[in-house]
């Protein structure tokens, strides 16, 4: 098997280069000498400049990879993968594509081609199903189930983050199906990861029985085995559940069990996340304003409106409540800082901060500014029409009626 350095020394005498020309003005000649002699490594980069001067692709040059440099690229992409980065994803597409062609066997080749596959995907790219597919085939082959399992939830998602529910639930059934069959009994890390997806899918096309069902047996088998991966997921959508019912008792004893597992795991985003729940459950439900700007006040002294802290609106909150104490002007300047988070999809989430526009709308009809009031509702009613039923929805209709008449 040859070298990357006996690759390049073969091509560059097929055209006939000496290692000057090859080395041009970017590399020096004993680098290339180093190179072609594998003394030394290229980066991405040179690799690139040398596959230019020889007029080949770099994939060319890399058609026989070291599994060790394989190893590398993965560490490193991993890396990337897990950072923060705002431009993560097109590093990881430049750093695997030249190595695309030979991924064809090994862990460290289907997570690659798994992790390009992602990356094209969030870059709004062509292929990345392909790509997917053939990660896919590989894990199959090495019976890697844990990654097959995630794949088969990735899928899912890309339909959730669509908002085509239905379609979503449906893969992600159909891949739950095909893993019991093939494997019957699941690890216990795939099976909450099953469970919490599937009751959240329930719950986003209306199945909440079902949704209820599936969530509680993840909660209790999360107990049983003393593994907690999944389970502040769980509980988090069984007190918006709670709260959706009224159930006062379940709202009650889900503050508990997310603050004591805040506490166990160090997550700093339990105490704000069971704030925003009793800030939202007094304007919301209770309609007690007076009492949820108090609150919120509390929230803001120790917390900031840092949306960083959690996945729902406290700015939204704080207009609900402004409008409650009529203060209209001060509810309005809120509802304009309040925009929908990228990562929010699933109804509840939505549906909840929809329910700001039928607020700014019932302000402005407050204030006199009945033409603004029906646009803003008529918002309002077009994005809660997809969604399925809720108190927000209701109350959302029931404004709308109220403006309309």
């Amino acid at each position: 098997m040859s070298t990357l350095g006996e690759r390049i020394r073969a091509i560059r005498k097929q055209r006939k280069m000496t290692l000057d020309a090859l080395a041009g003005d970017q590399m020096t000649k004993a680098m290339m000498s180093y190179i072609e002699n594998n003394k030394a490594n290229p980066s991405m980069e040179s690799l690139s400049y040398i596959a230019e001067r020889l007029g080949v692709k770099v994939s060319e040059l890399m058609e026989e990879i070291n599994p060790q440099e394989v190893r590398e690229v993965l560490k490193a992409v991993e890396k990337i993968y897990t950072g923060e980065t705002e431009d993560k994803y097109k590093k990881i597409i430049d750093a695997v594509r030249p190595y695309i062609e030979s991924l064809d066997q090994g862990y460290e080749a289907a997570r690659l081609l798994e992790l390009y596959g992602r990356a094209l995907y969030y870059e709004k790219m062509d292929n990345w199903i392909e790509v997917i597919d053939k990660a896919t085939a590989l894990y199959d082959q090495l019976n890697l189930t844990s990654r097959l399992a995630a794949i088969g939830i990735f899928k899912s998602i890309v339909k959730f983050t669509k908002r085509e529910y239905e379609d979503s639930l449906a893969i992600l059934l159909e891949e739950r199906s095909k893993f019991e069959k093939r494997n019957g009994l699941i690890e216990p890390l795939i099976r909450l990861d099953f469970d919490y997806w599937t009751s959240l899918l329930h719950f986003a096309v209306g199945n909440s029985e079902e949704a209820v069902r599936i969530m509680n047996e993840g909660i209790e088998f999360s107990k049983s085995q003393q593994i907690f991966y999944r389970i502040a997921h769980l509980y988090q959508l069984a007190i918006v559940n709670a709260m959706m019912n009224k159930d006062i008792s379940a709202i009650s004893y889900y503050e508990n069990k997310i603050l004591h597992y805040g506490v166990f795991a160090e997550d700093r985003d339990a105490i704000p996340f069971i704030n925003f729940v009793k800030i939202h459950y007094l304007t919301s439900y209770e309609k007690s304003f007076r009492e949820a700007f108090e609150l919120i006040k509390e929230h803001h002294n120790e917390y900031g409106f840092d949306e960083s802290n959690t996945s729902y609106s406290f700015m939204g909150e704080k207009g609900k409540a402004l409008y409650g104490l009529g203060r209209y002007e001060e509810a309005l300047a809120c509802f304009k800082e309040v925009k929908i988070p990228h990562y929010a999809h699933h109804p509840f989430d939505l549906s909840i901060l929809y329910e700001k526009d039928a607020y700014a709308a019932l302000s402005h009809m407050a204030l006199g500014n009945k033409a603004e009031a029906k646009r803003l509702i008529e918002i309002a009613v077009e994005n809660i029409s997809a969604m399925p039923s809720s108190p927000y929805k209701d109350f959302i209709m029931k404004t709308y009626n109220t403006i309309a008449s």
